[in-house]
C-alpha cells in the first residue's frame, strides 16, 4: 500500500502534469492516481518501470520452470550444460 502522500487525485495530474514528472523522475516514488476516489494507474520513473518489467519477467521464466519441473520435464546439469556448449559451438560456426 502506497504512503498517503502519495496518492493524488486525477485532478493533480492534470494541473501539475510537469512537477508531477520531476517529482517521480527526481525521487523515484510512484504516485498512485485516483479518479472518483478509486486507484486507477501509477506513475511512475522509467529506471523503476524497467526494474518492474524484468522482474516479472524473471518471474514468468519460473513459474514456466516450475510447470517443466512438475511435469517432469528435466535433464541432469551434466547434460544442460553440454547441449548449451553444442548451441554455442553451433553459433560460433556461423
Amino acid at each position: 500500500m502506497p504512503r498517503e502522500d502519495r496518492i493524488k487525485p486525477i485532478t493533480y495530474m492534470k494541473n501539475r502534469a510537469a512537477e508531477l514528472v520531476r517529482e517521480v523522475s527526481e525521487t523515484g516514488d510512484s504516485v498512485v492516481i485516483t479518479q472518483n476516489g478509486e486507484a486507477k494507474v501509477v506513475v511512475m520513473d522509467m529506471k523503476a518501470y524497467n526494474r518492474w518489467r524484468h522482474t516479472m519477467a524473471l518471474l514468468k521464466i519460473l513459474a514456466h520452470a516450475r510447470g517443466d519441473v512438475e511435469a517432469g520435464r528435466v535433464v541432469s546439469q551434466d547434460d544442460a550444460f553440454a547441449r548449451a556448449e553444442a548451441s554455442i559451438d553451433r553459433a560460433g560456426e556461423l
